[in-house]
Order: structure tokens, then C-alpha cells, then sequence
């Protein structure tokens, strides 16, 4: 066997081995856009999901005026216990 034939050899080996290792990047990289997209779109359920748990202002407002009543009130008891002797 002479260098010729011994040299294709070779090179066809590392263009197999070549053409094998970017033929699995290849399918790695699909699955893992694949598996992009599905986790793309759990976290845009989970936004939605967030977004739509907000405290409204109505109720904030109710909440507030309740908890400040409930202060003042708090507030008079005790500027009448200050007043007794």
C-alpha cells in the first residue's frame, strides 16, 4: 500500500468521523430547541398566571379605608384613656 491510498484512507475515516459528530451536534441542537420552546411556553402560562393575580385598586382602596377606620378608632380609645386621671 503505497502513501496515496494510505493517505484517503485516513481522510475518508476523519470525514466520517467528521460528518458523524456534526450530524449529532445537529440532532442536540433540535432537541434542545425543542425543549426551548416548551419551556418558552410555561413561562409565558406562568406570566399570564402572575399578571393576573394583582391586587385591583378597588380593592385596595377598600382595604385601606377599612384599615384606617379601624386606626382612628384605635387612636380615639386611646386619647380617652390618656384624658382620665
Amino acid at each position: 500500500m503505497d502513501f496515496q491510498v494510505g493517505f484517503n484512507i485516513a481522510l475518508g475515516l476523519a470525514a466520517f468521523l467528521g460528518g458523524y459528530v456534526l450530524k449529532s451536534i445537529s440532532e442536540n441542537l433540535r432537541s434542545l430547541q425543542v425543549a426551548d420552546v416548551v419551556l418558552t411556553d410555561k413561562v409565558q402560562k406562568i406570566e399570564v398566571l402572575v399578571a393576573g393575580e394583582y391586587v385591583k385598586h378597588s380593592d385596595l382602596a377598600k382595604l385601606s379605608n377599612a384599615l384606617f377606620t379601624k386606626l382612628d378608632k384605635i387612636s380615639d380609645k386611646l386619647d380617652t384613656k390618656m384624658d382620665k386621671p
